[in-house]
C-alpha cells in the first residue's frame, strides 16, 4: 500500500487501481474529445492544475505552445522531471489565484477537476478564446462519503452547475456548452476502495 500510494502522488494518475473501480465512465460528454473540436496546433494552451500532465499529454499538443500550473509539490517536482524537459512551460501557482500570465495570452485555457478564478480567465484568455472544464460537483461520491463518513456535512455546498454558469455569464462569459451529470463510482474488491478513499483523504 505504502509503495503505491508514493506512486500515485506523482500526479493524478489513477491506473493502480485500473480495472479494478469505475468513474466517470457513463458521463454524457467526452471531455478530451471537446477540447479536440476547438484545439489548434497554433494555439497556446493553458492547463490549470495539471497533475502529472497524464491528461494533457493525451492531447498531443505542441510542446511549445503548451503552459501548465501545478501548486501541489510531489506534482510539482514530477512536472519537472517529466514535462519540463519536453518544452512545456511550468508555473507554480494555484488555480484559484492571481495567475503569472499576461493579458490575452491564451487560445485556450482547460481545467480537469482543479480550481480556477473566472475573473483570472476572462482577463488572460483572448478575445473568442475558450476555457473548458470538468469539474466535480457538491454531490460527487456523496454515497462512498455516506457510507464512509455518515452524517458528514457535503464539501463546498454551492458547486453546482447552475451557480457557476451564472458566474461565468456575470464575468462576460459566452457558455457554448454545458452539461452537469451525477454518475455512481464502482468498486469491484475492497483493496480498491480503501487505496481509494486514503488517496482522496490526501
Amino acid at each position: 500500500m505504502k509503495k503505491k500510494k508514493n506512486a500515485h502522488i506523482q500526479g493524478w494518475d489513477f491506473s493502480h487501481i485500473h480495472g479494478r473501480y469505475e468513474e466517470e465512465n457513463d458521463l454524457p460528454w467526452n471531455y478530451k474529445n471537446i477540447i479536440k473540436q476547438y484545439l489548434k496546433a497554433e494555439y497556446k494552451l493553458l492547463d490549470i492544475d495539471t497533475g502529472g500532465g497524464e491528461f494533457l499529454l493525451t492531447l498531443e499538443h505542441p510542446f511549445k505552445n503548451t503552459s501548465i500550473t501545478e501548486n501541489y509539490p510531489p506534482n510539482i517536482e514530477f512536472c519537472k522531471k517529466n514535462l519540463v524537459p519536453l518544452g512545456i512551460n511550468l508555473y507554480e501557482t494555484n488555480g484559484a489565484s492571481l495567475l503569472p500570465f499576461k493579458d490575452n495570452e491564451f487560445d485556450i485555457i482547460i481545467n480537469k477537476h482543479g480550481s480556477f478564478n473566472i475573473s483570472e480567465l476572462f482577463r488572460i484568455l483572448k478575445t473568442g478564446g475558450i476555457f473548458i472544464t470538468q469539474q466535480v460537483g457538491t454531490e460527487n461520491d456523496k454515497e462512498l462519503i455516506e457510507l464512509l463518513l455518515p452524517k458528514t456535512e457535503l464539501s463546498f455546498p454551492d458547486l453546482y452547475l447552475k451557480n457557476i454558469s451564472k458566474k461565468f455569464r456575470e464575468t462576460g462569459f459566452k457558455i457554448l456548452q454545458e452539461q452537469e451529470a451525477f454518475c455512481l463510482i464502482k468498486f469491484y474488491d475492497i483493496g480498491a476502495l480503501v487505496w481509494y478513499a486514503h488517496i482522496i483523504e490526501m
